[in-house]
């Protein structure tokens, strides 16, 4: 036979598209032609094809080779279609049986002696190849990477030949059939650490209930970066599809990443706009799709370049980041919680007691300016975090852990969940409506207090969810007078 056909995954975005390898052996002087819109990574895999097909004691034909890759208009990038390269030109060779990978799929990077190196995007790959019912040869580097889908059965090799040995049926290589294991992952930090601040630590429990954003403010030392480190910890578990999904980003991201746990993305403040929300020529996850389903912690907000934060606005209302580049558009996601701190003044130390300000009324102002009033509409609850005194740092009386603010977070998560599938934050305004009803009193108190803060309709709405989230903290099905009291006291501008 001079044509084999071999199928494996290419990578666009956070999907994983079906590719068709297609070789074809015909007569004439010997050549390697790659064709379908093949990138540098991919046209560079025919030398480390040839070195590896001759090192596993195969030959390598000396035709005319013309390799495909279907579809034609999709970029292929990155050099996991190696393993399927190879295999393509020993089938059309005649070195292996015509028809032996019917229905696998194939990825894995060859070196030039035949040896498989892990590939990235291996969780992806294996998500969709799953989808379709395919079986996957896989390297054994990246075995670990897809151990917690749910019983899907793969094959993983470390060589070539070993391959190739198990089509021949001289030595066949066992299925492997996932098993995910029981997620037993802590946080590394832990609630009990911080001392003293009872109001910020309470805005920071119901941020984690209902999914909100919080800017924190106060001066060097307080606790700003120690209390947001601490809110995954209290955040209700994620769900399986969900933990997948995560892990899928990072793999496609090509980063490390805890299975079970919540993202925590801390850029620093010289982080470009592509950093943050992805992209570049073949686009990529940025931060905010990094922190997805987890929490993005901006320190230092002001030092942000202010067209950077800017970036920020229609994500943290859409919950997604369209990319778009000439020759196509993708979107990924990016329901992320923003968790940002900042200092009052340059120096820091405006508004103390202790007069150590030396800063002028118009560099406060100009500092605090850089940022826009539309972020800071965006953020739900703003918390100012004092210094702490010598005694709440030497106390030693026990405080509340992760642990226990876990479990009323969970419990008001599970309330908002039952009532209206789906957390307090992504409440719409006609939602709202019939989740969040004021009694009179609260409609008056509502009514002056937007009057006397000036509430944008969007502050208004973000002031109801925060309401609904303190209710149901509180285990109270309708928004009392209390509950909206205290939403209004986070809402204070800087």
């Amino acid at each position: 036979m001079s044509f084999a056909k071999i199928l494996t995954r290419g990578v666009l975005g956070l999907h994983a598209p079906l590719i068709e390898v297609e070789v074809h052996l015909s007569q004439g002087l010997p050549s390697l032609t790659i064709v379908g819109l093949a990138e540098a990574a991919v046209r560079e895999s025919k030398d480390r094809v040839r070195s590896a097909i001759i090192n596993s004691g195969f030959q390598f034909p000396t035709k005319r080779l013309t390799i495909n890759l279907a579809p034609a208009d999709l970029p292929k990038d990155g050099s996991r279609l190696d393993l399927a390269i190879a295999l393509g030109i020993l089938i059309a060779s005649g070195q292996l049986p015509e028809g032996c990978t019917d229905g696998f799929e194939f990825i894995g990077e060859l070196a030039l002696d035949g040896h498989l190196r892990q590939v990235s995007s291996a969780l992806t790959i294996a998500m969709a190849c799953q989808q379709d019912e395919h079986q996957l040869f896989i390297p054994q580097d990246n075995l670990q990477q897809v151990e917690q889908l749910a019983a899907f059965p793969l094959y993983a090799a470390t060589h070539l030949k070993q391959v190739c040995e198990h089509f021949l049926g001289n030595q066949l290589i066992a299925q492997h059939v996932t098993q995910p294991s029981d997620l037993n992952q802590r946080y590394k930090y832990d609630l009990a650490d911080v001392k003293g601040q009872l109001r910020p630590r309470r805005a920071l429990e119901i941020a984690a209930a209902g999914g909100h954003s919080l800017l924190f403010k106060g001066p060097p030392g307080t606790g700003k970066t120690l209390l947001a480190s601490r809110l995954p910890s209290i955040l209700p578990p994620l769900s399986n599809q969900e933990n997948l999904e995560v892990a899928s980003i990072y793999s496609i991201a090509n980063n490390q990443h805890h299975f079970g746990l919540r993202p925590f993305r801390a850029p620093h403040h010289t982080a470009s706009a592509i950093a943050l929300v992805g992209g570049g020529s073949h686009p990529k996850p940025g931060e905010i799709t990094l922190a997805h389903l987890g929490v993005l912690f901006l320190d230092e907000l002001p030092e942000f370049d202010r067209k950077v934060l800017e970036v920020l606005r229609q994500p943290l209302e859409s919950k997604e980041i369209v990319i778009s580049r000439a020759s196509r558009q993708i979107t990924f996601p990016a329901n992320f919680q923003l968790i940002a701190a900042m200092n009052p003044c340059p120096c820091g130390y405006a508004f103390n007691q202790d007069n150590r300000c030396q800063c002028s009324a118009e560099s406060i102002q100009r500092y605090q300016n850089r940022i826009s009033g539309p972020l800071l509409d965006r953020i739900d609850l703003h918390i100012d975090v004092p210094p702490l005194q010598v005694n709440e740092l030497q106390s030693t009386s026990p405080v509340e852990n992760s642990a226990t603010v876990r479990a009323r977070v969970i419990q008001a998560y599970q309330a908002q969940i039952n009532r209206q599938d789906k957390a307090n934050f992504a409440l719409s305004p006609q939602e709202l409506e019939q989740h969040a009803i004021l009694d009179h009193a609260a409609q008056k108190m509502m009514e002056l207090a937007q009057q006397r803060m000036n509430l944008s309709a969007r502050a208004y709405h973000r002031v109801l969810r925060v309401a609904r989230t303190i209710a149901d903290l509180s285990q109270s099905i309708d928004i009392q007078t209390i509950h909206l009291s205290e939403a209004l006291s986070y809402r204070q501008t800087i």
